[in-house]
């Protein structure tokens, strides 16, 4: 299985990934090794705005052909910004999970939870061992 890590994300073991911003937000998705293993996603459940995040809490929920499945938080913070193409279009996820297919951003609580995410290196590796 060919999986696209990008090297400019941080990741989760949960197969999130997140995108530091401007500001002291950063932006979360899914990977494209879920988007892989989920198949056809048809529906996509995201937080709503204002909403607190804890790191490794539910925060979404996505549900592909097989199953529903909880998306963790990568950290803590509050929900800034939901992207609305998602939940109108979920195939998007499927189609570009790093791009089109974000799922919201988060006010960071604290940028240091960002240091207890995986590099892409570490991911690859994580990934590779079938976790």
């Amino acid at each position: 299985m060919d999986i696209n890590i990008p090297n400019d994300l941080l990741y989760t073991k949960t197969h999130e990934w997140i995108r530091k911003g401007n500001g002291g937000t950063a932006t979360m998705g899914i990977t494209d090794y879920a988007q892989q293993h989920l198949k056809d996603i048809v529906f996509v459940e995201l937080p709503s705005i204002g909403k607190e995040t804890k790191a490794g809490t539910p925060c979404a929920v996505v549900e592909s052909v097989k199953a529903a499945y909880d998306i963790f938080a990568p950290v803590s913070g509050k929900v800034a910004g939901c992207n609305p193409k998602v939940t109108n279009n979920p195939q998007l996820v499927n189609e570009d999970p790093y791009g089109e297919g974000w799922f919201s951003t988060i006010a960071l609580a604290d940028p240091g939870e960002l240091d207890n995410l995986l590099t892409p290196e570490q991911y690859r590796v994580h990934c590779e061992s079938g976790q």
